[in-house]
């Protein structure tokens, strides 16, 4: 049976990958969810050992979790190179 969690997981994009420039917002690093459909932006709060640079210059690699962090959905970088393709699905 689906649930509503499930549509709401496919949605945000739930354990996908995506290639987004971040930008700091009040101490959060964030970024506009790929998807128009989304009503949710992303913060990214894990992973953040891998940056070099808060913000980054270019885009990285972020994971998006199953979880929300001040009204954002969650996400995690997991690289740095994603080939310039922001906004672009890396599945």
């Amino acid at each position: 049976m689906t649930s509503i969690r499930n549509f709401l997981d496919e949605a945000l994009g739930v354990g996908e990958q995506f290639c987004l420039r971040l930008e700091e917002r009040d101490g959060t690093l964030v970024a506009e969810h790929p998807r128009d459909s989304s009503p949710m932006d992303v913060a990214v709060v894990e992973g953040l050992a891998l940056l070099e640079e808060r913000p980054p210059t270019d885009p990285v690699e972020v994971e998006l979790l199953g979880r929300s962090v001040e009204g954002r959905i969650a996400g995690r970088v997991v690289g740095l190179d994603c080939g310039g393709t922001t906004g672009e699905s890396t599945d």
